[in-house]
């Protein structure tokens, strides 16, 4: 390997291990949505949703309860769906099924982003203002990626396709960012800091509602401008910029697994 092509190579492993990591923490995020959420239902326990979300099963509220029900099977869905659209080998390999995936998958993030809205906004949700806005702006963000990916694919422009098709997953993946990033910032801090639990408001959380999708957005458009750089120095600090990001990921699903999700899979199971 030539000196020229080691920050390159440096980059793209880097990017590798970013999407296992995030492969795995969503995997585990997906069995723990079907496990709760599915679980109670196959239990006959809706009620069993609001142990883990404000107004999760409200009795009498047929439509909001459905509402609710299509987000959560969605977001399952999408984690997976997602995931199978960014494994190159079955690009090349299954076409066709990379085609009808990625159909499936942006009308599942179209209707979990309107789903999203709808709870978010005539539901009822916790946190303040500041963070519904963040997470609306997230959704329309959801909404113009998968216009701009579809509308790309059609005119068969795929390398321009394949970055707005990146930007989707990360806009989609916010929620996740949002959960894995406050198991992070606890971690970080040793404990709850910046935010007050009983109300789910504070500074911390009202910068999280925006870096949740901001932050990964920011450091794909540092790798994508360093793929297509020939400045080894700009691959070079994109590696690191990715790898950082990964780290933080990793401490978050960490935590993550072990403190929240983990528990809930155990539990499910003993009930």
């Amino acid at each position: 390997m030539t000196r020229m092509r080691i920050p390159l190579f440096a980059l793209d492993t880097a990017a590798r291990l970013w999407f296992l990591v995030t492969l795995a923490g969503q995997l585990i995020f997906g069995a723990y949505i079907v496990a709760l959420y599915g679980g109670a239902i196959a239990r006959g326990d809706p009620a069993r949703w609001n142990a883990v979300m404000t107004h999760g099963h409200v009795v009498g509220a047929t439509a909001d309860n459905a509402a609710v029900a299509v987000h959560l099977l969605l977001a399952a869905v999408i984690m997976l769906g997602g995931a199978l659209q960014l494994v190159p080998g079955l690009r090349t390999a299954l076409p066709r099924l990379h085609r009808y995936n990625g159909r499936m998958y942006l009308l599942g993030a179209v209707l979990a982003a309107i789903s999203g809205l709808y709870m978010m906004w005539w539901r009822g949700a916790v946190g303040d203002l500041i963070q519904h806005i963040g997470t609306s702006i997230n959704a329309l963000l959801v909404l113009l990626c998968a216009y701009q990916a579809l509308r790309h694919a059609l005119a068969r422009r795929i390398d321009v396709h394949r970055r707005w098709a990146l930007r989707l997953f990360l806009c989609v993946s916010g929620v996740w960012f949002f959960r894995v990033g406050l198991m992070c910032w606890i971690a970080l801090n040793g404990g709850l800091a910046g935010f007050d639990p009983a109300t789910f408001t504070g500074p911390a959380l009202s910068v999280l509602a925006y870096a949740q999708y901001l932050a990964p957005l920011l450091v794909l458009e540092a790798y994508l401008r360093a793929r297509r750089s020939a400045q080894p120095a700009w691959q070079v600090a994109a590696a690191a910029l990715v790898m950082c990001s990964t780290g933080l990921i990793a401490v978050g699903v960490a935590v993550a697994t072990v403190g929240m999700w983990l528990p809930q899979l155990v539990g499910g199971a003993n009930n």
